[in-house]
């Protein structure tokens, strides 16, 4: 799998792309695959203020309910309400069609602290690493 090049990643699978200052948020692609088919998705409301590392809602898939946390400060503009009826679209297309949600950045600074593609695929290369080792 390669990850998108223009977005920003998380050590908890998520994923951030950015236009001006509003950020949209998934989860990636080895998340979906480590969760299995998803089944249910709780969102914030709209108006939320979320702080960075905080929980926004949860993912719940045929094998395990998994927190999502906001890789970025700001309020909740959207959620992508159609995952509400077709929420297995998070495992067809995670990081197109599968976003979460769209919030108006309380600070852009905050992207700085994210990892790049080629580090969130260093990064997860290492998990599965660890995952095989004996």
């Amino acid at each position: 799998m390669s990850y998108p090049r223009d977005y920003r990643y998380t050590k908890e699978h998520e994923w951030v792309s950015f236009e001006g200052d509003l950020a949209t948020i998934g989860i990636t692609d080895y998340a979906q695959h480590e969760l299995g088919d998803v089944v249910y998705v709780e969102f914030p409301k709209p108006g939320a203020k979320l702080n960075a590392g905080e929980s926004f809602g949860t993912v719940e898939s045929v094998k395990a309910i998994s927190d999502i946390y906001a890789p970025v400060s700001g309020e909740v503009a959207e959620v992508n309400s159609g995952l509400t009826e077709t929420p297995e679209t998070i495992n067809k297309d995670p990081h197109g069609k599968g976003w979460l949600i769209k919030l108006k950045l309380a600070n852009p600074a905050d992207l700085s602290k994210l990892m790049n593609a080629a580090a969130y695929e260093a990064f997860i290369a290492d998990k599965q690493k660890e995952a095989s080792a004996p």
